[in-house]
């Protein structure tokens, strides 16, 4: 691999992919981020070694002439709220949907080797069934889970009409450094590490016995370079979770331990397109990747913490 294109690039998961990049031995790599969300402080420690290109991924102009001689995609810029995607869907939709098919139509239009993208395990909906494995029908039940469903439709049809070389990871909650708690839309264990922070409870919306995959954002960046390395598996989706299951009450249990205090969260009402369970079947992705998740969710957690610690500091 030799030139790199990373969506959505000043992002959380989009920066811990080009840290993972860069580790291993890329000289540079080309950010792609409108910094909606993204912060140009994800890219304080790599900044000499990466080009921000200030485009909306909805701009099928820019998004050419930034990808122009590139061999990967790392297609990771979105919307990714599912909350927000009911509270007020037509961004999630124009993002998520028409971006991302501005994204592949450049890509196809400048012969990328191959595009990774970002897919999500909100299709899956809210099945019974554990863990969720890839041949399951999916059964979205937001707006959000729809849009990044029909990405993953997309990058089989670019594949199957167009020539692009694509894989689809389906993300299990992902967590780690640089995830914003700024936000009611953050990610869950984001928002418990800030109230743990500051000494407040937190709000968990239902019951805390809902439980999730979470996966540390490392094993995520590892598994999008392999997914960028693997031949043979062109439009294809794999599940990009640990295998794991943790409920909220348990990661909130885990944080009081290990800060040494006893707060006892708030409870409110179920929110409208939240799954109750959510656990990945990983053999497809071991087998065919190569996945090999490294962090357990206890070392995960505590790193997570000990780096926005720092950061408050």
């Amino acid at each position: 691999m030799n030139k790199y294109v990373v969506t959505g690039g000043a992002g959380f998961i989009g920066s811990a992919i080009e840290r993972a990049l860069l580790r291993d031995g890329a000289s540079r790599v080309t950010v792609i981020d409108n910094l909606r969300s993204g912060k140009e402080a994800n890219l304080e420690d790599v900044r000499s070694s990466v080009d921000l290109h200030r485009v909306d991924i909805r701009d099928y102009d820019a998004l050419r002439t930034a990808m122009e001689g590139a061999e990967i995609v790392f297609h990771e810029a979105a919307i990714p709220s599912v909350p927000l995607s009911i509270d007020d869907p037509v961004p999630s939709h124009e993002v998520n949907i028409n971006g991302t098919f501005q994204v592949m139509r450049a890509a196809a239009a400048v012969k990328i080797r191959r595009l990774v993208y970002a897919a999500s395990s909100s299709a899956y909906g809210d099945t019974e069934v554990q863990p969720k494995a890839e041949t399951m029908q999916p059964a979205p039940k937001s707006p959000y889970a729809l849009q990044k469903l029909t990405g993953e439709y997309y990058a089989s049809v670019y594949a199957s009409c167009f020539g692009l070389d694509t894989v689809s990871l389906r993300y299990f909650n992902v967590y780690g450094p640089r995830q914003d708690p700024s936000s009611p839309y953050s990610g869950v264990l984001s928002l418990f590490i800030k109230c743990i922070l500051a000494g407040k409870a937190p709000t968990i919306f239902g019951d805390g016995e809902q439980s999730r995959d979470f996966t540390y954002v490392e094993d995520v960046a590892q598994l999008n370079l392999k997914a960028a390395r693997a031949s043979g598996f062109s439009g294809r989706m794999y599940n990009g979770g640990n295998g794991g299951r943790i409920t909220l009450n348990q990661a909130w249990s885990l944080l009081q331990k290990f800060e040494g205090v006893s707060i006892p969260p708030l409870y409110g009402p179920p929110r409208a397109g939240d799954v109750r369970d959510s656990q990945a079947c990983t053999k497809a992705a071991v087998r065919d990747l190569g996945h090999d998740p490294k962090y357990s969710f206890e070392e995960g957690l505590r790193l997570t913490l000990e780096w926005y610690r720092a950061s408050v500091r």
